[in-house]
């Protein structure tokens, strides 16, 4: 029947008893088995984490320049690793770093919610910092273009 059809036999279950066979174009099959395989690859996400990494004493100007970057990585997408680091007697005040930590959260809520929350590690404090909306790097460079396009347009219907 399969030769006739121009299809292949294929065992599908060799276990049963009798054993399954079914009629099916073999090519084709592996084909868009290999189709499903890259389209699974594809979607499936790579997390990537940056690291921003801060000190007890850190200035006003210096916290608000770092924190404008970690909010830009949140908004791509990205995972971020807030580090504070130690030196010397700081380490003796841990209330410093997790001070700066929990200002970092207040000021990027809108965009991240905190993943790991602060725990000192040896002479760092660690936090991680996650995207609030499931928002693909891709999908935000495209919305940063909209608004963009979609003027051009309001100023040329006028």
């Amino acid at each position: 029947m399969a030769s006739e059809a121009g299809l292949d036999l294929v065992e599908v279950a060799e276990k049963a008893n009798p054993p399954v066979c079914r009629i099916m174009d073999y090519g084709k099959y592996k084909y868009e088995a290999a189709q499903r395989a890259k389209e699974s690859r594809r979607n499936s996400t790579n997390i990537i984490v940056k690291e921003m990494k801060y000190r007890p004493k850190i200035g006003p100007g210096d916290f608000d320049t770092k924190t404008r970057k970690v909010r830009g990585f949140l908004e791509e997408g990205y995972k971020v690793k807030v580090t504070i680091m130690f030196r010397g007697r700081e380490v003796q005040h841990p209330e410093l770093g997790r001070r700066i930590l929990d200002d970092i959260a207040d000021e990027v809520e809108e965009v991240a919610k905190v993943e790991v929350y602060p725990r000192l590690d040896g002479r760092n404090m660690v936090m991680v910092l996650g995207p609030a909306k499931k928002k693909s790097r891709k999908q935000a460079a495209k919305s940063a273009r909209q608004p963009a396009e979609e003027a051009a347009t309001t100023e040329s219907a006028t």
